[in-house]
């Protein structure tokens, strides 16, 4: 047995065997570690939400391990799991908790004689510490803060999105067993679960990260794991003023748009910055309002005061008990709410949010997965009939007029920028059509030597948006209208 430590700590050491265990030779103290820490965030001109295009400024993928390090890394663990006494260490600060580990890992190297070098060494201690104590291969990816996007394919292969490419990770799992066990690690922490029995599981981080894994039998290769990471600093309008995201003119009418209370739907593809946008427009809400948000994994990090977080629930194993996104938008109307935050309509709560909209909740916001505005409005439509509603074509649409006020797209280039392209208003009908106006747009001019597209907002000409009397009513028109003649002065002198 590895490990023993004598009569000096012993608090995860098993108990020891009848015959005295051979004392370990001491391991010299490891110097400091430098070349294995954590990459340090490389500073961009742009966030993972809002990033610019990999160029220089984009790190390489980290060089992947040679097999010889994966085969000692697991007798060496192999022989930690026999010494070690998970019961002592579950009641472990994790501080305490590492350093114990990292003393019977180097007792075990050195009565094994393992050939590595400090650094090698260093390495390995801190793979297996997060092995045991965290999220494996995974911790030093969640710590960068450049990372957008983490995707894990199987055991074996890695990708990470940065500066908007996606790049292969140097980084891989023992087996395909270490990667199931990390996924129910993560999903069990928010009262869920990932097994043969339910293979899809959507969860989320401490830090709201939001986590998606599908496991054998649906995924063939092996367990997929995908982590849509959040920046550890929220990103404001200014900040997405600075990344090129909207102009200062589109920015101030978006930061009107959100204090007036004006019904808003945000809509973009996957990746294309939804929930970013989501959080900038809700700080300029006040902070007496009373906020409800319904979501399916809580991403959203709200600075008000008096906000009320509710997040939907799956069926458990008998295949009962499931909360959907409809019952919680549905009860949030008896919980006296001022605003109706929905992070994302997938299905039939369209229905229920445009109500909760056209019915004295004024201010409420959602997202859609859609590729331009009108786009967005034929995705509602078709989302009411898939619930089954029976209401004729033109019922449906009044509905819609009557409930939205501006439709904000988003969208992914495809140099990986994220741009706000479209500030459109919900205007009315005219017969059965629904009448929208675009107040600002992203015209793309090109591209440069580095493969990044360039672009401009403009404003179309429209001096008097449909929301005008309600920015009258807060007091915000000759802001508003500042804002509009501003840009207006801007587009003239882009043509």
């Amino acid at each position: 047995m590895f490990g023993k430590r004598g009569n000096d700590t012993g608090t995860l050491a098993r108990p020891a065997p009848a015959a005295p265990p051979v004392a370990p030779a001491p391991v010299a103290a490891p110097a400091p570690r430098e070349a294995a820490a954590p990459p340090k965030p490389v500073k961009s001109n742009a966030p993972p939400q809002q990033a610019a295009p990999a160029s220089a400024s984009a790190p390489a993928a980290a060089k992947p391990r040679p097999d010889s390090y994966y085969e000692t890394k697991s007798k060496i663990f192999a022989a930690l799991i026999d010494t070690i006494d998970l019961s002592q260490l579950a009641r472990l600060e994790a501080e305490m908790a590492r350093e114990e580990i990292r003393d019977i890992v180097n007792d075990i190297i050195s009565i094994k004689n393992f050939a590595m070098t400090i650094a090698e060494q260093e390495d390995l201690l801190a793979d297996i510490c997060n092995d045991v104590l965290g999220y494996g291969p995974l911790e030093p990816l969640l710590v960068r803060d450049d990372i957008a996007d983490i995707m894990v394919n199987g055991a074996r292969q890695t990708f990470i999105e940065v500066g908007g490419k996606v790049i292969e990770a140097g980084v891989r799992f023992r087996d395909n067993q270490q990667l199931l066990n990390i996924c129910q690690r993560i999903v069990s922490q928010v009262g869920r679960r990932v097994d043969e029995s339910s293979p899809i599981c959507d969860a989320r981080l401490p830090d709201g990260s939001r986590v998606n894994v599908i496991a054998p039998p649906l995924a063939i290769d092996g367990t997929v794991l995908t982590i849509r990471k959040f920046k550890k600093d929220k990103l404001t309008l200014p900040q997405l003023v600075d990344f090129g995201a909207i102009s200062p003119e589109g920015a101030t009418i978006l930061e009107i748009i959100g204090r007036v209370r004006c019904n808003v739907v945000i809509s973009g593809g996957t990746g294309s910055g939804k929930t970013t946008l989501l959080n900038c427009l809700t700080r300029y809400i006040d902070e007496d309002e009373r906020i409800i948000t319904c979501e399916d994994s809580a991403e959203l990090q709200l600075q008000q005061p008096h906000v009320v977080r509710l997040e939907t629930r799956p069926p458990n194993i008998e295949g009962e008990g499931e909360i959907t996104m409809r019952d919680l938008v549905k009860n949030c109307l008896r919980m006296r709410p001022e605003r109706i935050i929905v992070g994302e309509v997938r299905g039939p709560e369209v229905f229920d949010l445009l109500q909760a909209m056209n019915t004295g909740h004024d201010g409420s916001m959602g997202t859609i997965h859609a590729n331009s505005p009108r786009e967005c409005l034929n995705r509602m439509e078709a989302m009411i009939a898939m619930g089954g509603f029976s209401l004729p074509s033109r019922t449906v649409k009044e509905i819609i007029v009557g409930s939205v006020d501006v439709i904000v797209q988003a969208a992914r280039l495809r140099d990986g920028s994220r741009r706000i392209t479209h500030i459109t208003e919900v205007v009315g009908m005219e017969g059965d059509v629904i009448i929208t106006q675009d107040l600002f747009l992203y015209d793309i001019l090109g591209e440069d030597s580095r493969g990044r597209l360039l672009g401009r907002h403009r404003s179309t000409g429209i001096g008097r948006p449909a929301f005008w009397d309600r920015a009258r009513y807060y007091n915000e028109e000759q802001r508003l209208a500042r804002a509009l003649d501003a840009a207006n002065v801007e587009g003239e002198r882009g043509l």
